[in-house]
């Protein structure tokens, strides 16, 4: 039997998720409680405190049936940015030194 396009058998097999571990997700949209909605292959998880557009990693902390729920553990590009800055940083140091 399909709904939909999909088996309903195959919605209620494995998870693409698991409790405790971390995810690199993007906040697609807000759930009608305002936390944020991701998918992890199709899985929606809702993410507590997350706006739309958002690019941050986070820790699944219960999984149900049809939905997973989860917390922000960091922001994904807050950290990519940091890295970016420190990466000139270094190259003109290095470029100081061999000039000198």
């Amino acid at each position: 039997m399909s709904y939909n396009g999909f088996k309903t058998n195959d919605m209620f097999g494995p998870k693409p998720v698991e409790v405790g571990k971390e995810y690199d997700v993007q906040i697609t949209e807000l759930s009608r409680k305002g936390d944020g909605i991701a998918r992890v292959e199709r899985f929606v998880c809702f993410i507590k405190n997350g706006k739309v557009g958002q690019n941050v990693r986070v820790k699944i902390t219960q999984v149900g049936n049809r939905f997973a729920t989860g917390e922000i553990v960091s922001d994904s590009a807050e950290s990519n940015q940091g890295q970016t800055e420190s990466a000139p940083a270094s190259a003109d140091e290095s470029a100081k030194a061999s000039t000198e």
